[in-house]
């Protein structure tokens, strides 16, 4: 990013919060825009950017809610996916930096607005012991956190693999939506961040898209685990399963079987917990389902939100 801010000359493009505005206050700049206009918490967004003169264009990074974005070439325009925080609050920064040929670079800054995510609570009364892991599996759990973030962040490196759309990775019923907060004994100690779907122990698990597997394995919270990366910075997991058929470094097809159905790890019964991530933000899995990907956010001039540019002073 050091490298990006020593360009000349740089122009900074504000976009004011009023959904997917663009930013042609001055002729010759970007234009900018998202899909939703109103992003919920723990959602994803689609950013698209068409630079004033493209064949110009030797380079366009950014980063939303501090997590790379990964463009690709559209028609005319630039569109990377990102992903709204579920602790977000009123608006997620979003930051483009377009490289020209010459030196010369457009940074387009915005603020992207969001809302709020209502859920549930659930409350449960169980023995201390099984809401608070003794202290001896502290050292394990550390590691164990370590591993699966190393995970979500290399999926940043890896490109995208996949073409057709996600799917469900059950076709049974969902018994636990994304986002619950769940109050154990009275205290608030977490909130369900992924989607639970029904099944019988040894019931089908299948991958939600075409990637690679990332890790196969057994852990405290979540028993036996499989991580597949999808490539630019998605990453899904499958939870509680009784067995797998696929080893890391496999690469698996849209709907191929992965698992099965279990009851391992910190559970009360056989389900799959389904869970999807970008990079290190969580996000409502079923967004990846839900999610139109190929519609495209509108990137409209319009002045009148309080566009405006200004020279980007540059360091000596």
């Amino acid at each position: 990013m050091a490298a990006l801010l020593r360009c000349l000359p740089a122009l900074i493009v504000c976009v004011c919060p009023l959904g997917a505005a663009a930013a042609q206050g001055v002729a010759g700049t970007p234009t900018f825009g998202w899909r939703p206009r109103l992003s919920r918490q723990g959602s994803l967004v689609l950013l698209g950017v068409r630079p004033s003169v493209a064949d110009s264009v030797t380079r366009i990074e950014g980063e939303l809610a501090g997590e790379p974005l990964h463009f690709e070439v559209v028609g005319d325009e630039f569109r990377a996916l990102g992903a709204v925080p579920l602790e977000a609050q009123d608006s997620v920064a979003a930051r483009v930096v377009i490289e020209r040929a010459g030196g010369a670079s457009d940074t387009v800054i915005a603020p992207l607005r969001v809302r709020r995510r209502r859920a549930p609570r659930e409350r449960l009364h169980a023995a201390p012991e099984f809401v608070q892991p003794p202290e001896s599996l502290s050292e394990r759990i550390r590691t164990e956190r370590e591993l699966v973030e190393e995970i979500r962040r290399r999926a940043h490196d890896t490109p995208r693999l996949w073409r057709e759309p996600f799917m469900r990775p059950r076709s049974s019923a969902v018994t636990g939506t994304f986002g619950v907060v769940r109050i154990f004994n009275g205290v608030v100690r977490s909130r369900h961040l992924g989607v639970d779907f029904a099944g019988k122990l040894g019931a089908p698990v299948l991958a939600a898209n075409r990637g690679v597997v990332a890790y196969v394995g057994d852990l405290y919270f979540s028993g036996t685990t499989v991580f597949i990366d999808h490539g630019a910075g998605l990453v899904t997991g499958y939870l509680h399963l009784s067995s797998t058929l696929v080893t890391p470094g496999d690469t698996v097809a849209r709907g191929q079987l992965i698992g099965r159905v279990g009851a391992s790890g910190r559970v009360t019964g056989p389900h799959l917990h389904w869970l999807g991530d970008y990079g290190k933000l969580t996000i409502d899995p079923l967004d990846l389902v839900n999610f139109d990907f190929t519609a495209p956010p509108p990137l409209t001039s319009s002045p009148g939100l309080g566009a405006k540019a200004q020279a980007e002073p540059q360091p000596d």
